[in-house]
């Protein structure tokens, strides 16, 4: 993609959450965390690629042990809308009797996240929760999970990247979250 029309596609978006609101949201949401799975022995599963910057900045707020894997699950592909779910990776760690946190960067419809908490479950895991950077509000939820169990930030119906969400496979490092602009 043509770099100028990438950094056109940055300086009309709108900026929604600075970094300033997402460190303050990452603040409270490992609070939140830390509460529930603090004694547990958690295994944070990161989605990939989204997940990554979201994963990175909240565990180092998590102040218990814990270990971390990946999972790389999409139904994006760089594309703008999502399609049957694609498995790349899956966790090298073993889940079995274990307390399971996976971490992705936004719950739009649910099917991404509620497969990979259903392979988790069918994986042996004895309890598995979701976490969320953002959570898209509007009424196309298809699949069974209708929330994650943790969520930092709210946003209405846009086209977002930024903090892992990617615009056509890029600006995932966008320094915020962003609403984009139709083109």
């Amino acid at each position: 993609m043509d770099p100028l029309k990438l950094a056109a596609v940055l300086s009309n978006a709108q900026c929604l959450f600075s970094e300033a609101d997402i460190a303050r949201a990452l603040d409270v949401i490992a609070e939140q965390i830390s509460s529930q799975l603090s004694d547990s022995n958690p295994v944070l599963l990161c989605v990939m690629n989204g997940g990554v910057i979201f994963t990175g900045q909240l565990a180092t707020r998590l102040q218990f042990p814990l270990q971390m894997d990946y999972v790389h699950a999409t139904r994006y592909r760089e594309q703008l809308s999502g399609a049957d779910l694609h498995w790349r990776v899956t966790p090298a760690t073993a889940l079995k009797d274990r307390t399971v946190l996976i971490l992705d960067d936004i719950f739009d419809v649910g099917e991404t996240l509620s497969a990979i908490k259903s392979w988790c479950e069918n994986a042996g895991a004895t309890k598995v929760y979701t976490a969320v950077l953002i959570d898209k509000q509007h009424n196309r939820k298809t699949a069974e999970l209708k929330q994650a169990d943790f969520t930092a930030l709210y946003a209405d119906d846009f086209y977002l990247f930024g903090y892992g969400m990617d615009y056509k496979g890029y600006w995932r490092n966008a320094p915020g979250i962003f609403a984009a602009r139709p083109e």
